[in-house]
């Protein structure tokens, strides 16, 4: 509605200042679309009509032939089923009463009957024996529906269970003859209606067709989402099942319009031969698409045509309105332009008309524009400049003068070899914290790492960065835990990894309590990708640098660094399309999430694969 009202505003604007020539154009072009439009449309429709009465005979006379068809096999099993109950090792074996034998026994005699299903039971209904193609079928399953069998005493029934369906006939044992003999038990035997069955029905009704139970579709031809849509619209509260279950034989239901997986049919169901509480019925669908192919073939015949007339008048507008239309495209496209962060693009106003004095403004503003960002961005490098320049020297300052002091003290004559050791140490230290400053600000000005990502578990990536840290004697006392069943697949280069859990490691080490610090690593798989949270008890972020926490320099609270540890995270996670939050902060402690994709984009794969 919204794109309708913009385009009759446009054409109202044009109207109005328009000249006369461009109005009875585009007026002539508008009746000639309409009057095509609405000539297809006539057309397509009674077509439609014709088609969809063809349609109907065909499913008709589709659902007779099944009917046929599933008398002559219900007819031959059970015809199987009356021989089998008289052969004579039939009673031998129900007259042994034993179950294990029966069920051995059995065996070779179900194979040769060519059934799906052979069940034997004593007269109690006791099951004695099951034989099933299909092992979905349990002897439990099997004893339920034998039970509701014997006591509604139809011969004919529909057993379903396991997501199968089975047609079975029943046929009592008797020892003798059926008149003066004694009952033994009761013989099952059935055909399970399967996707052999399915594409069988569907080649001699030439159409699709489901199965159904109830509202349950158990087997059809229809695709995977087809199917799940026809099973959609069988449960939806409220709609009527004779769309796709009759519940009654014959044909008195009327066909009915389906749409399955963006493709609609017309569809007709039968209800087969009854049994149970619960009737199974068969749907028979024609495609519509599949069917009006003639329909496409003259749609597009008439389409031609209507476009070629379409066309003709569209050329003589565009011939007229590109004088207009020429300079506001130019304008767009240096809009465009200006997007990607191009402020040189070609633009030149012609004429005294409004796009030239809108391109004119245009070109004024990003003339201002360009200036403004030049002047932002030397503002913003003179501030990071002076941020890192004060950060790297009061660290650096804080180094050489624990340097200096030593060194006077290592001058002194008559130290003892352990204060020198210990002096010499306190140098050390001082020298590789300088060394992992430097390092760090090494690392966080490279434009580009390389990574190699690889499908790999993150497991001894972290056992790595925890080692690391851990062995720095002033964590010993801090308890780190690892959790890693939700799984710990990913795509990741391990490398640059390794670097992002010793920084998060160590952060949350010295964040935590000396003498009652927690970490805690877990990692879970998601749809999205590999989580991994980093949590531990310290303190909580403060609240002045929650907001920049990523960014570099950026520090609180801390005796040393230079603030460039999580920036270095942040970089290289993004550098892994992937993202890295404060998930919750407070005085009970601070998570950290990572987000690492399930699968690498296409541009990190190619380059990992060309190194």
């Amino acid at each position: 509605m919204h794109d309708r009202t913009k385009i009759r505003g446009w054409y109202s604007g044009i109207s109005r200042r328009g000249r006369l020539r461009t109005k009875f154009l585009l007026s002539l072009l508008l009746v000639s679309a309409s009057l095509t439009c609405s000539t297809l449309l006539v057309v397509r429709h009674r077509l439609q009509i014709q088609i969809r009465e063809e349609i109907r005979q065909d499913l008709q006379n589709s659902v007779v032939t099944f009917q046929i068809f599933q008398r002559q096999r219900e007819m031959g099993l059970e015809g199987a089923a009356a021989m089998v109950a008289n052969l004579p090792i039939i009673e031998a074996l129900m007259t042994s009463r034993d179950a294990a034998t029966i069920q051995d026994a059995s065996a070779a005699l179900w194979r040769k009957t060519g059934g799906d299903l052979f069940v034997l039971a004593d007269r109690k209904g006791q099951l004695m024996a099951l034989h099933a193609v299909n092992p979905s079928l349990t002897p439990a399953l099997a004893d339920e529906m034998l039970q509701r069998s014997l006591r509604s005493g139809e011969a004919r029934d529909w057993w379903f269970g396991g997501g199968r369906l089975f047609r079975i006939f029943m046929r009592p044992i008797y020892f003798g003859e059926p008149a003066n003999g004694t009952e033994l038990g009761v013989l099952v035997l059935s055909s399970e209606i399967n996707e052999q069955v399915a594409e069988d029905v569907r080649q001699v009704a030439s159409s699709q067709v489901a199965f159904l139970y109830g509202t349950t579709v158990v087997v059809s031809t229809l695709s995977g989402r087809q199917r799940d849509d026809l099973g959609k619209l069988a449960l939806r509260p409220g709609t009527s099942t004779t769309q796709v279950n009759a519940g009654s034989p014959g044909l008195d239901v009327a066909p009915a319009d389906v749409e399955l997986g963006h493709e609609k049919f017309l569809a007709m169901s039968t209800a087969l031969p009854p049994g149970s509480s619960l009737p199974a019925s068969l749907a028979v669908l024609r495609s519509y698409d599949q069917a009006a192919r003639f329909l496409k073939s003259l749609n597009r015949w008439l389409f031609g045509l209507g476009l070629a007339a379409i066309l003709a008048g569209s050329l003589l507008v565009f011939l007229i309105s590109d004088t207009f239309t020429r300079p506001l495209a130019k304008l767009v496209r240096g809009v465009h332009a200006l997007e990607e962060g191009n402020f040189n693009y070609p633009l030149e106003a012609q004429g005294r008309d409004e796009v030239a004095e809108l391109t004119q403004s245009f070109v004024t503003m990003r003339r201002t524009l360009w200036s403004a960002q030049q002047e932002l961005l030397r503002a913003e490098r003179l501030a990071t400049v002076g941020r890192m320049a004060s950060t790297i020297s009061h660290d650096l300052r804080h180094s050489l003068t624990t340097i200096l002091a030593y060194a006077e003290f290592l001058s002194e004559g008559g130290l003892t070899q352990v204060r020198r050791l210990e002096y010499y140490e306190e140098i050390r230290q001082a020298v590789n914290q300088m060394t992992d400053q430097l390092r760090a600000l090494l690392e966080f000005s490279r434009v580009k790492m390389v990574n190699r990502p690889v499908r790999a578990s993150i497991v001894p990536v972290i056992e790595r960065a925890l080692h690391s840290v851990k062995a720095r004697p002033a964590f010993g006392s801090i308890k780190v835990t690892t959790s890693f069943e939700g799984g710990s697949e990913g795509w990741f280069d391990p490398a640059s990894l390794e670097r992002v859990f010793h920084n998060l490691l160590l952060h949350a080490c010295e964040a935590a309590p000396p003498q009652s610090g927690r970490v805690q690593v877990a990692t879970q798989q998601t749809p999205a990708g590999l989580e991994i949270r980093v949590a531990g008890n310290g303190s909580g972020i403060p609240s002045e640098i929650r907001d920049t926490l990523f960014q570099p320099f950026v520090t609180a609270g801390k005796d040393n660094g230079i603030g460039l540890g999580l920036a270095t995270v942040h970089k290289i996670v993004q550098e892994h399309q992937g993202q890295v939050e404060v998930e919750c902060t407070g005085p009970e402690g601070t998570v950290l999430r990572i987000l690492l994709p399930a699968v690498p984009s296409e541009a990190r794969v190619a380059s990992s694969n060309t190194l």
